[in-house]
């Protein structure tokens, strides 16, 4: 890795200025759909709605995509634009594979231990960003290339989340308001992170096609 973390939260910074309005709209209408369907997906004598559940599943992958093309095109200095964070909905069925694979998968290693189950889940943390970038690759595609990129740089990623960890719990501070600037905050640098590591490891053969294409 070239760039250290605090370099990586400098330069999301420096991407966010003059953006934070879009990013912080953009993040609410992501979050909106996850706290709508969690709140949901309360029963009435304290189960569980399957139904809505399953709907948070399958409409999961495609959300995880189109904010994961969002905030690369907020990394990468590019025209963010809000539609973004629905064009994981073109490749439907790709995202929701990815997704539903990639939730497998660490379930299947944390029915281990907790600590398989984190580094199969920081293993993993690039798939979207490569699936974003790549237009013409499949769910176990993505995966593998997010392994391979992740070889050697868990440790340094998992610091970075551990940082922001520490800012979303001081937002209590705030009554959780500052969440709508954290977490913006927090998706540029770690789409940050993915170009640092696509530019300077040299783990995968795909040829990644720009956001603009």
């Amino acid at each position: 890795m070239k760039a250290e973390n605090k370099e990586l939260r400098q330069q999301a910074r420096e991407a966010l200025k003059g953006k934070w309005g879009i990013a912080v709209g953009c993040y609410a209408v992501y979050v909106l759909f996850i706290v709508l369907t969690t709140v949901f997906s309360a029963g009435t004598e304290g189960g569980t709605n399957i139904s809505v559940e399953i709907l948070q599943l399958i409409l999961g992958g495609s959300f995880s995509l189109g904010y994961s093309i969002f905030s690369l095109s907020l990394a990468r200095g590019e025209e963010a634009r809000f539609s973004q964070i629905f064009e994981g909905f073109r490749r439907f069925g790709t995202a929701l594979g990815t997704y539903l694979l990639m939730t497998l998968f660490i379930i299947l290693w944390a029915l281990l231990l907790i600590i398989p189950g984190i580094i199969a889940a920081l293993s993993y943390s690039q798939t979207f960003y490569v699936l974003a970038d790549n237009k013409s690759i499949g769910a176990m595609e993505a995966i593998d290339a997010s392994k391979k990129m992740m070889y050697g740089n868990k440790e340094q990623y998992f610091a970075l989340i551990l940082w922001f960890v520490l800012l979303i719990i001081l937002s209590v501070l705030t009554l959780g308001i500052a969440l709508f600037w954290i977490f913006p905050y927090m998706s540029v640098t770690l789409a940050k992170f993915y170009e640092d590591v696509k530019e300077t490891e040299q783990h995968t053969d795909l040829t990644l096609i720009p956001l603009n294409q």
